[in-house]
């Protein structure tokens, strides 16, 4: 009887050198293998680990930077605060500074107006060349001091920016004559040649801004040429006209061309009376080209003169139609003339200077002087000579509105004032009023008032 087989595991290999050998290399494989894998495990680890710090780092980087910059933000922001507010009051106090010198200068050159305007007078009392000598001294030096007073006025205007140009087509032909006629005088004094070439040009411009710069180069041309003469060119550059003051003065050294510009500079030239000038004129030149946006240039050779140049726009429109002055007549014998004038110096030095021209003068401190004289039986003035600012805030032209609406007399109106601002012109304007400003000019008050009643 066959039984079955029964399976049974193979007999142990006889545990033998050879044996024991092939096991621990195999041990030794396996383990090398387990320690490959758990390297490889903590190296990814450790990376893990590597970057979730260096993320915590950056993160207290950039936390640390940012609030360095929003500090900084912080700071500038209130810096610019500060410097808006500390603009802001610099502003304000410019403009204090203009009000101030503006309200300054009308007491001031009250005083000077009386002065200038008894020296007149006095003058044609003393006939004798001693006493024309001494008030021509005294003259100067009251023109010095006017001088001075309203560069002041002009340069604190200009940079407080309260000017503003009132831009319009301009003859230049006709402004260039009326300069040449007010200079012609000077220049024939020191024998010196005052030559104009003018074309029939047209600017855009504010006349009287350009006039005054025009004037400003004229004077200091005049001033610092002892020979030869001086030169007032306009031509035509394209689209731009440019005008010339040239002159054949001592010239400018080269260190100084940049300073001539500068307040109170004046390089130690003396001018045509022995003295220097106030350094003001070429200030004032720049600042109000500047402001029409007209550029100049300067060139000068030492010894040889000097060329200032300025170029601006020409129109492209004419003005209107010229205006041609009827000859001025010069005597104003028995001519009325009602004067308006709160200030009790000028107004009796206004009165002795119109009576030693033979007119007929009647001075009023204020309106209510005025009706109290209309109801004595005041006749109709030829003309009126009427001061703007007059005591506790009344207005010399009350006093003209108030003749034309009670009585209806359109009488011509001189109105005179020392406050150079924009809306008195204006006003003037309005009333059809010839403004003058103080401390008037015995001879350009003669001229227009003999116009005027002519």
């Amino acid at each position: 009887m066959n039984r079955p087989t029964l399976w049974m595991e193979p007999a142990a290999e006889p545990q033998t050198v050879e044996s024991l050998n092939r096991r621990v290399a195999k041990l030794e494989r396996i383990n090398a293998a387990l320690m490959a894998h758990v390297e490889r495990t903590m190296d990814q680890q450790g990376g893990a680990y590597s970057l979730f710090q260096t993320a915590i780092m950056l993160e207290g980087r950039v936390r640390a930077r940012t609030e360095e910059l929003t500090a900084l933000m912080h700071s500038l922001e209130r810096s610019n605060e500060a410097m808006q507010a500390a603009k802001e009051e610099a502003e304000t106090a410019n403009r204090s500074k203009t009000r101030f010198l503006a309200a300054a200068s009308h007491d001031l050159l009250q005083p000077l107006n009386a002065a200038r305007l008894s020296l007149s007078a006095l003058t044609d009392l003393a006939p004798g060349p001693e006493s024309k000598a001494v008030a021509r001294q005294v003259e100067r030096g009251l023109e010095t001091i006017e001088d001075l007073i309203k560069a002041l006025i002009d340069i604190s205007k200009l940079d407080a920016g309260i000017v503003r140009p009132v831009v319009k087509p301009v003859r230049l032909a006709d402004l260039v004559a009326g300069i040449e006629a007010s200079f012609r005088p000077f220049a024939e004094r020191k024998e010196l040649r005052l030559v104009t070439r003018c074309a029939d040009l047209v600017v855009e411009t504010d006349g009287v801004l350009l006039q005054r710069i025009l004037q400003n180069l004229v004077s200091n041309a005049i001033r610092y040429t002892e020979r030869g003469g001086v030169l007032i060119a306009a031509r035509r550059r394209d689209k731009l006209c440019r005008i010339d003051v040239v002159d054949t003065g001592c010239g400018i050294p080269e260190n100084e061309r940049a300073l001539v510009f500068e307040e109170f500079f004046r390089g130690g030239r003396e001018g045509d009376d022995g003295g220097v000038g106030l350094g003001l004129g070429l200030s004032i030149v720049q600042r109000t080209a500047s402001t029409l946006g007209h550029a100049i240039a300067l060139h000068s050779r030492t010894g040889h003169g000097t060329r200032l140049s300025l170029t601006l726009p020409l129109a492209a429109q004419r003005p209107d139609a010229r205006v041609t002055l009827a000859p001025l007549a010069t005597a104003l014998t028995g001519a009325r003339v009602l004067a308006i004038e709160n200030d009790a110096s000028t107004a009796e030095a206004l009165q002795r200077l119109l009576r030693s021209w033979d007119a007929e003068v009647q001075v009023f401190r204020d309106l209510a002087g005025v009706v109290a004289a209309l109801g004595a039986g005041l006749a109709r003035p030829d003309v009126m000579v009427i001061d703007y600012h007059l005591d506790n805030g009344a207005c010399g032209l009350d006093v003209v509105d108030y003749l034309r609406r009670d009585r209806g007399w359109v009488t011509p109106v001189i109105l005179t004032t020392a406050d150079h601002g924009a809306d008195i012109a204006a006003r003037a304007q309005a009333t059809g009023a010839e403004l003058v400003h103080k401390p008037i000019k015995p001879a350009q008050l003669r001229s227009l008032l003999a116009y005027m009643l002519a």
